[in-house]
């Protein structure tokens, strides 16, 4: 269940959105083939933002559930293409933060 919330200097959003957008597509597919999860478990959030001119243009925030297959070393490459991606995309500097879940404390409703 990748939940991806990628948020955009709003000073830049309207210049990068149609290629973030493109990229969403991509992004899904390299998330399921790296972290073993369905399209259809993914969900992806685009935010124009207020942000401070000395941070990152991009700031990306995914959550995962816990899973054997995702170590610290898997989610480390996981968050270096992310960053390619949004990067090639948009031209536009870009963090990337990854957190596991609770699985015990974890709630959704879809």
């Amino acid at each position: 269940m990748p939940n991806v919330k990628i948020y955009v200097d709003e000073a830049a959003f309207e210049a990068v959105r149609q290629e973030i957008a493109a990229r969403l597509p991509d992004l899904r597919t390299m998330l399921c083939d790296r972290l073993a999860v369905a399209p259809a478990a993914c969900q992806f959030a685009v935010l124009p933002v207020l942000a401070l001119a000395d941070q990152p243009r991009i700031n990306t925030e995914l959550h995962i559930l816990p899973h054997a297959s995702r170590s610290r070393a898997r989610l480390q490459e996981v968050a270096a293409e992310i960053r390619a991606i949004l990067g090639a995309a948009s031209g536009l500097s870009v963090a990337v933060r990854i957190a596991t879940l609770d699985a015990a404390s974890y709630v959704a409703l879809k």
